[in-house]
């Protein structure tokens, strides 16, 4: 059964950096399209960035400059790199992957991963 878990969240002061991994297991084909969204309180889950199966990037203008998405050779774990962190980049982090299997492509969602920074 395929998962995607994320990790590497965590406390930092603002200014600090953070990476975090989204990290897919089980028997797949490929990982494809990954994107991080985030939910802070009382707010709706909002895109950050993301990857295509090409490699071509995307990110929200708020992030732009700041954090960097990219992948591992095995393409099996897709990384956040955030730099610069700002208190309002506090929310839990979500990964999102569209992932093919011998049953056809999926989109698969982790459990989230909190990140806090504090002023």
């Amino acid at each position: 059964q395929v998962r995607v878990v994320e990790s590497g969240g965590g406390l930092v002061q603002s200014g600090g950096s953070l990476r975090l991994s989204c990290a897919a297991s089980g028997e797949f084909f490929k990982m494809l399209h990954v994107t991080w969204y985030r939910q802070a309180p009382g707010k709706e889950r909002d895109l950050v960035a993301s990857i295509l199966g090409g490699g071509a990037t995307n990110y929200v203008q708020s992030v732009k400059g700041r954090f960097t998405i990219s992948r591992d050779s095995a393409e099996r774990t897709v990384y956040l790199q955030m730099n610069n962190l700002k208190p309002e980049d506090t929310a839990v982090y979500y990964c999102n992957a569209y992932i093919t299997t011998s049953r056809g492509g999926h989109d698969y969602w982790g459990q989230g991963t909190q990140v806090t920074v504090s002023s």
